[in-house]
């Protein structure tokens, strides 16, 4: 499987507008879009994949992300600079993370118990989000810079939302992790912006 493509960077970069997208949605709504937090949480959840769309399911799971991607890059003014901010971030402290075998680790096993929780409970239960968030708070969290999540904080101060925007935040960070090994460079995205909007026009055709 060749996974050095323009598709296949568009797609892991629409998981991470997905999560950001989310982000703010819980943050500011204490809701979201529930087939786009499905499709997500099970990203994260999906270590040995055939291809890089089967890291999501499918495209109509990521139609969230794509329309946001679509959305930001449509133009030069960023129509959502909390979102942008969110997923620059998250694409920053991937790379710093790649750098911290030991964060890995704990990545790594904490997915595998989180697995066995989904199985168990399903997939979005409370336990799973739990474990999630326990996951980016021990890892992703401990990086500078910290992301800071602008809201409600009549929202952010509930457990079961603060928890389902860390279990987001590190569903970013799986679609950011994916971006990297897809090729996906900050200069490949300022260099081949037109091409990736392309890919994303064609991407939301076929949903």
């Amino acid at each position: 499987m060749q996974l050095n493509t323009i598709t296949n960077q568009t797609i892991a970069l629409a998981g991470v507008a997905q999560a950001a997208a989310l982000v703010q949605q819980l943050a500011t709504k204490g809701s979201c879009d529930s087939l786009a937090l499905e499709t997500s949480i099970a990203s994260i959840l999906k270590i040995d994949s055939d291809s890089v769309i089967d890291v999501y399911g499918s495209l109509s799971g990521l139609s969230l992300g794509l329309t946001q991607l679509n959305t930001q890059m449509t133009g030069y003014k960023i129509v959502n600079p909390e979102q942008a901010r969110y997923s620059a971030s998250l694409i920053f402290l991937e790379n710093q993370l790649s750098e911290h075998k030991n964060l890995l680790k704990i990545i790594q096993t904490g997915v595998i118990k989180a697995q066995s929780q989904s199985e168990h409970f399903g997939l979005l239960h409370e336990n799973v989000f739990a474990n999630l968030s326990e996951i980016y708070q021990n890892t992703v969290s401990t990086l500078q810079p910290r992301i800071m999540i602008n809201g409600e904080q009549n929202y952010l101060s509930r457990t079961e939302v603060a928890s389902k925007i860390r279990a987001c935040l590190l569903a970013g960070i799986r679609s950011a992790i994916l971006w990297r090994q897809c090729g996906g460079t900050r200069w490949k995205f300022l260099f081949y912006r037109k091409k990736i909007q392309a890919e994303v026009h064609a991407l939301l055709k076929k949903i």
